[in-house]
């Protein structure tokens, strides 16, 4: 497959750092204010799930859909015939991020990028229902017609992005239920069974499309993000990502194929987006030194030298901080900034 980006032509500096996407709190101005602060080269633009339905990953996810709604059920989100109180509240809520983060920006200075998350094709309909309660991954028209309703809605989203902060976007695609769905392990609503497992080919194909369509959209690298301990990186890469995000505090111990798989990917260019700082505070205070390690491990095991990090790694937290205190996802960005200035210039005790 033809990859648009290189690692030579990344639209961010060696050094950059940048978080996943959730922010603790119910302040979006506030969100946005220290992630424009900690984060220069490469700000995100927060979510809050923190509010209540309609903000965390899939219901803010389904706001942008064009031409489908959805409702808010006991069992989660499904599908419903007209837009109603929850829908519009999913898109009241993203509008309202927007205009913080562009009043954020006007007293922190213009980023030259903005990173903005949604979920991918697989995690949107793995946990959205249809009208009858099964998920709409298990219908092929739907599946179909949510695909096609994401990728016109996520290419609104980017030229919105981009005409409000006058920055070039960076689309992450967030596919945290990807390996259940390749594993098939979902279960189905009566919770008796299970639904089928999505056949690679396939699941590879349905990331691909809203990759494409995140890359015309934006002319810039699509990040694809799956914090599972095993992300499927071949399949992902496959897929058309320029770079993959995944928690690289999960990797120590990783059977020899899966680290052979990653070392495939570092080698055919992809930049591995890094996950090493916690998401909550952690017991003892870390250091930067302990923070890095598991990525010099891992170029270290992969066999490449630790100067690759600058420009083929971004440090980000190991997932989302929603559940972090205000102080340490401060701290916690804070850290990452600091992580990539020491990829590169690396301190001496490296």
């Amino acid at each position: 497959m033809q990859h648009t980006w290189h690692v030579s032509n990344a639209p961010w500096p060696p050094g950059t750092a940048t978080a996943i996407g959730s922010m603790p709190g119910a302040d979006p101005l506030e969100a946005a204010a220290v992630v424009l602060g900690e984060l220069p080269d490469l700000p995100h633009l927060p979510e809050l799930p923190g509010r209540g339905l309609g903000t965390d990953l899939v219901g803010r996810s389904a706001g942008l859909l064009v031409d489908i709604a959805v409702e808010v059920v006991p069992s989660g989100y499904r599908v419903t015939a007209r837009p109603g109180a929850d829908h519009r509240r999913a898109v009241d809520q993203l509008r309202r991020d927007l205009d913080a983060f562009e009043q954020a920006i006007e007293q922190a200075g213009r980023p030259s990028l903005v990173k903005v998350q949604v979920a991918g094709p697989w995690t949107l309909t793995s946990e959205v229902e249809l009208p009858r309660g099964h998920r709409v991954l298990t219908d092929p028209g739907a599946l179909r017609e949510f695909g096609e309703s994401l990728a016109d809605g996520l290419a609104r989203h980017v030229a919105e992005v981009r005409k409000r902060t006058g920055a070039d976007v960076v689309v992450q695609i967030d596919e945290p239920s990807l390996p259940s769905v390749l594993a098939g392990v979902l279960p189905t609503p009566s919770k008796l069974g299970t639904v089928a497992a999505v056949a690679e080919p396939d699941a590879r194909d349905g990331l691909a499309a809203l990759v494409d369509a995140a890359r015309r959209a934006s002319d810039r690298p699509v990040v694809v993000h799956c914090c599972a301990p095993r992300p499927p990186v071949t399949m992902i890469r496959a897929a058309g990502a320029d770079a993959i995000a995944l928690d690289a505090t999960l990797l120590e111990g990783t059977p020899a194929v899966f680290t052979d798989e990653l070392g495939e990917v570092f080698d055919d260019g992809c930049v591995l987006f890094l996950g090493l700082v916690p998401s909550t505070a952690p017991a003892t205070p870390l250091t930067l030194e302990r923070a890095a390690r598991p990525a010099l491990d891992l170029v270290d095991r992969l066999g490449f030298p630790r100067e690759t990090l600058a420009g083929r790694a971004v440090p980000t937290p190991t997932c989302g901080l929603a559940g972090a205190t205000a102080g340490w996802a401060r701290r916690a960005l804070a850290l990452t900034r600091d992580l990539g200035k020491a990829f590169v210039e690396p301190p001496e005790s490296w």
